[in-house]
């Protein structure tokens, strides 16, 4: 995806919200946006990966403010609402229903729900103290792009490209759903903080290896995936994946990028500028497939 000019003060509204998180600093605070709006002035440019520079920008902040993890505690406040709340969604999941079809469907429609509990996209409000009122109307609302009769076929060696803490956990009722269905699946988070994503840390403490085959980095803190930084490995297991399953917006800024194929993005429409990419219109749950 390319980058958008709405992009840019959007990413100096999540550079002013990470400063806030790091410090109680005014004049850090200050820095850190200054230093943003340097990258903006130097970087920008029309026509260039969205997800290039949103990079360049983070990483700026992030060592202006002598912090690599400003999102600590949001990240620990979704990790303990959807821990508190994974058995109820697992209730919608997994209902009784014998049909594999269904209950594939149901399981991505709940983790495209749980990427809507995100932190730091403008104008987003996530609700995190009605978590379970608003996951059940999304829930029965349903996917508003499902190509989830299309990924069935395809689950045989799946790479799934995490996104955000808290979300992680909703993501092993799909890999649940796969297994089941005698699939093999290759997680990949993050190599590093950044933003809310997931991380090893997250996958260690919530035994998330446990239930696929093998996890991956990408190598970096870049936002998404970023290729020049991206381990061999993972550029192997995404060559040969019967199906790579891209969570989330950050990801679907990078891999629309690239040509890996076949690969489904699994995301709730956040913003403007990524649902005007993907043909979407804000707040839609997508299950797109590109072959």
């Amino acid at each position: 995806m390319k980058i958008h000019p709405r992009c840019t003060y959007c990413l100096l509204s999540r550079i002013h919200m990470e400063a806030e998180l790091s410090t109680a600093d005014e004049e850090l605070t200050h820095r850190a946006i200054r230093g943003g709006i340097e990258i903006l002035n130097s970087k920008y440019t029309p026509g260039m990966p969205a997800a290039a520079l949103s990079t360049l920008m983070h990483r700026k902040a992030y060592e202006i403010l002598d912090d690599n993890d400003p999102y600590r505690e949001k990240k620990e406040l979704s990790s303990r609402t959807a821990e508190r709340f994974l058995p109820v969604i697992r209730s919608h999941v997994f209902n009784g229903d014998s049909n594999d079809a269904a209950t594939f469907r149901r399981a991505v429609l709940a983790a495209v729900i749980g990427n809507y509990f995100d932190y730091g996209v403008m104008g987003l409000d996530v609700p995190i103290d009605i978590f379970d009122r608003t996951f059940t109307e999304h829930f029965r609302r349903g996917l508003d792009i499902d190509d989830t009769d299309g990924m069935l076929k395809r689950l045989d060696d799946v790479v799934y490209l995490a996104d955000n803490c808290g979300e992680i956990l909703i993501d092993t009722l799909v890999f649940e759903v796969i297994r089941k269905l005698g699939g093999k699946i290759t997680l990949v988070v993050r190599g590093a903080p950044i933003l809310n994503d997931a991380t090893m840390d997250e996958v260690e403490r919530f035994r998330i290896a446990e239930k696929v085959d093998r996890v991956l980095t990408t190598g970096s803190n870049a936002i998404g995936v970023s290729m020049d930084e991206a381990p061999a490995e993972l550029k192997e297991a995404l060559a040969n994946a019967s199906l790579i399953i891209s969570k989330g917006m950050a990801n679907y800024e990078t891999m629309s990028e690239e040509n890996y194929r076949p690969i489904a993005y699994l995301l709730k429409v956040k913003c403007g500028p990524v649902g005007e990419d993907i043909g979407a219109p804000l707040g839609c749950s997508v299950a797109r497939l590109l072959e």
